[in-house]
């Protein structure tokens, strides 16, 4: 069985060594088995783990819900609620997403208005071109 060191696991997942040890303590992976000399040795499958952790945490999962998820991951009874909990996370993603792309098209808005500026011609809305002016 191949097992990684910390320093291995951080390179692989873009973890801190803090970060590692702060997901240890508060029960969002493990259990982390020891060497002899009280090192840490991850395998494949925490590693495996880790990458969902990153995922659900990048998406912007509450830590809360991230350990009822890994609390519930652990019983195979609660298949359901496991679905529930990353559909509801689903539903607020897709929200952030929806509402990033309408800062986008506003933002694409104003810099369209600004080249436009810089031209010295804007258009209204019906793309009648008139001479620039003061910004709206």
């Amino acid at each position: 069985m191949t097992t990684f060191t910390p320093s291995q696991v951080v390179e692989r997942t873009g973890f801190s060594l803090d970060t590692l040890r702060y997901y240890e303590r508060e029960g969002l992976i493990g259990p982390i088995e020891r060497t002899a000399g009280g090192r840490r040795t991850y395998r494949q499958e925490h590693l495996d783990w880790l990458g969902l952790v990153k995922c659900l945490r990048d998406t912007g999962m509450p830590i809360a819900d991230l350990k009822l998820y890994t609390a519930l991951a652990d019983d195979a009874s609660t298949l359901e609620q496991r679905i529930d909990l990353l559909e509801r996370h689903d539903r607020e993603v897709q929200a952030s997403i929806d509402q990033l792309l309408e800062q986008q098209n506003h933002l694409r808005e104003k810099i369209a208005w600004y080249r436009g500026q810089a031209r010295g011609v804007v258009a209204d809305d019906r793309g009648d071109v008139r001479a620039a002016s003061t910004e709206s």
